[in-house]
């Protein structure tokens, strides 16, 4: 791909995840939730745009960076436990968009690790990589949950529509499962197609 369309696909990543982020705004379900949700994209974008030059990630990292960006201002702009689609969904009791948030909260990172300790050389050999990549995974998860905690304890009611529990007791240990199973759905199923565009034998 020459570098007017590499060009091309940068500004049409820029322009989605804009025009998506600036609906999410507009009359938000819950503008604290919208704000919680949405600053972890914007952060995500800045260290993006700020490393470019000096560590250019793969397209298929871009690509679903975005999508787990899109994942985090719809929950945002509706509360997880609102999302129009997910209501009644195959008939469940409970909205599950915040499962499909969770899924990427896995899924988005393993990829991310993945590129990052195969560029550094920092781990040699599949099995010990994708050991480091999970546990890594299930600890940026856990320390999601840890931050929902703090959170509510800090603002009270607040945080219902953040942390989207609706009743659910075992609600953290779900999110923290699929979390764990993005993780390894990521490295099972685009490992082969990450490695060829890091020009891996």
């Amino acid at each position: 791909m020459g570098v007017s369309g590499v060009s091309n696909i940068k500004y049409l990543w820029l322009v989605i995840f804009s025009v998506v982020l600036v609906w999410s705004g507009i009359n938000p379900k819950d503008q604290f939730t919208w704000f919680l949700e949405v600053v972890p994209t914007i952060i995500g974008v800045i260290l993006i745009a700020t490393t470019y030059k000096s560590f250019k990630l793969t397209p298929i990292l871009y690509f679903f960076i975005l999508a787990h960006c899109l994942v985090l201002m719809v929950g945002g702009h509706y509360t997880y436990a609102e999302v129009p689609l997910f209501d009644g969904l195959f008939g469940a009791e409970r909205n599950n968009y915040d499962k499909v948030g969770h899924f990427f909260q896995g899924f988005v990172p393993a990829l991310l690790a993945r590129e990052i300790l195969i560029r550094k050389g920092i781990v040699n050999g599949d099995f010990w990589r994708n050991i480091i990549i999970v546990s890594f995974c299930l600890a940026f998860s856990a320390f999601y949950e840890l931050i929902e905690w703090w959170v509510a304890l800090g603002t009270g009611e607040d945080a219902e529509a953040f942390l989207g529990t609706q009743g659910y007791i075992w609600d953290t240990q779900s999110d923290m499962g699929l979390a764990l199973l993005g993780a390894i759905c990521a490295l099972l199923t685009l490992s082969t197609v990450h490695n060829k565009q890091l020009n891996l034998p």
